[in-house]
C-alpha cells in the first residue's frame, strides 16, 4: 500500500504510531524526530518536514496499516496463521511476535489482525478479527487447566501454539510461586534459627544460663563453661553413667577429657587427679567445666599434675 492511505493534510502531517525510538518510517519515506519525544508510546500526528518530523500532538488510531498478519493474541504476542507448535515449551514463543498499541479489554486468545509501517517495522495492533470457530472451546479447556487442545476439533495451529505457550507459562508461574515460597520458608526457619541462637548466646553468658541451655543443647554450654577457663571445647558423647557426658578439650596446646553431669555441669570424673593424699577425698565433685581449667593449670604450675584419661594429641 502507499502511505496516502495514512492520515495526510496539505500542511504536511501525518498520522503514525511511535513505539520508540528517534526515527519514523514508511514504505517510501524515512524522517528523524526533532525536538522532544512523545511521552508514551501511542499514535500521533506528526508535522513533516524534508527529513525531520515534530510532534504534533495525539491522534485516533490506528490509521490504515500494511503488510497485515492475522493470528492469536497471547498477552502482547501474535501467534500468526501458519505458525507450527513446537514440541518444546520454551521454544513456542519463537512463533509469536509482539505487538504494540494493543486495545484495551480484549478476551484471551483474541483473534486479531496487526500490521506495520513499513516491511521490517514493529507489528501494531490495527483491529480485531472474526473468530475461526473453536475459539471459546480453548478459554473453557485454559480455565479448565486441560493439559492439550487434543479434544476440540478444528483448532488451528496458530491456536494450539498460544494455548500451549500459555499453559507452559501458568505452570512456569506457579512453579517459581513454590520456589520462592520455599525459599521464603527457608529464611523465615533461619531467622528463628539465628534468633534462638543468639538468646542462647545471651543465657551462655552466666552459670544458671549455661545450665538452662544444656538440657536442649549440652555443646552450646560446655563450650561457654570451658572458655571461661580459657579452655576450647573438642567434642563430647554420652557415657556410661546416665545423665553424664564425656567431654574433650583443648587446654595450653594439650588435650584432656572429664565426665560431667548433663545438667549441672559438675564434674564427675576430672581426668587428672584431684585426690587429697592427706584425707583420701577425692576431690572431682567439687569443681564444674568452668573452674576444672583454672585447677589443671594451677597443678601444672605446682608440678603435681597426674592426668589418668590419656587423650591423643
Amino acid at each position: 500500500m502507499g502511505w496516502k492511505d495514512l492520515l495526510q493534510t496539505t500542511d504536511q502531517s501525518m498520522v503514525l504510531p511511535w513505539v520508540g525510538g528517534r526515527s519514523l518510517q514508511t514504505d517510501g519515506r524515512a524522517w528523524t524526530l526533532d525536538g522532544g519525544s512523545p511521552l508514551e508510546h501511542g499514535w500521533y500526528a506528526f508535522r513533516i518536514f524534508a527529513r525531520t518530523a515534530r510532534v504534533a500532538g495525539l491522534a485516533e488510531g490506528p490509521a490504515t496499516l500494511g503488510h497485515l498478519v492475522r493470528g492469536y493474541l497471547v498477552g502482547d504476542r501474535l501467534f500468526p496463521d501458519g505458525a507450527r507448535v513446537d514440541p518444546n515449551p520454551r521454544l513456542i514463543v519463537r512463533q509469536s511476535e509482539r505487538v504494540h498499541l494493543i486495545e484495551a479489554g480484549l478476551e484471551r486468545f483474541a483473534r486479531v489482525v496487526a500490521g506495520r509501517t513499513h516491511e521490517s517495522g514493529s507489528l501494531i495492533f490495527q483491529g480485531p478479527e472474526l473468530p475461526l470457530g473453536p475459539e471459546d472451546e480453548v478459554v473453557r479447556a485454559w480455565v479448565d487447566r486441560a493439559e492439550t487442545l487434543d479434544r476440540i476439533r478444528g483448532v488451528p495451529p496458530a491456536l494450539d501454539a498460544a494455548f500451549r505457550m500459555l499453559t507452559w507459562r501458568r505452570k512456569e508461574a506457579e512453579r517459581l510461586r513454590a520456589v520462592a515460597e520455599q525459599h521464603r520458608i527457608a529464611l523465615e526457619q533461619a531467622r528463628l534459627r539465628e534468633q534462638r541462637r543468639q538468646a542462647v548466646l545471651e543465657k551462655l553468658g552466666d552459670g544458671a544460663g549455661r545450665r538452662a541451655v544444656a538440657e536442649d543443647d549440652f555443646s552450646e554450654a560446655a563450650k561457654a563453661a570451658l572458655s571461661v577457663g580459657g579452655a576450647q571445647w573438642l567434642d563430647d558423647r554420652p557415657a556410661h553413667g546416665r545423665g553424664e557426658r564425656v567431654v574433650q578439650f583443648r587446654l595450653d596446646g594439650r588435650r584432656f577429657e572429664c565426665t560431667c553431669d548433663h545438667r549441672t555441669l559438675r564434674i564427675i570424673d576430672a581426668g587428672i587427679c584431684l585426690v587429697d593424699h592427706e584425707t583420701g577425698e577425692k576431690g572431682d565433685a567439687y569443681f564444674t567445666l568452668e573452674s576444672l581449667p583454672a585447677v589443671i593449670r594451677q597443678a601444672d604450675r605446682e608440678g603435681r599434675l597426674v592426668v589418668f584419661r590419656h587423650v591423643d594429641d
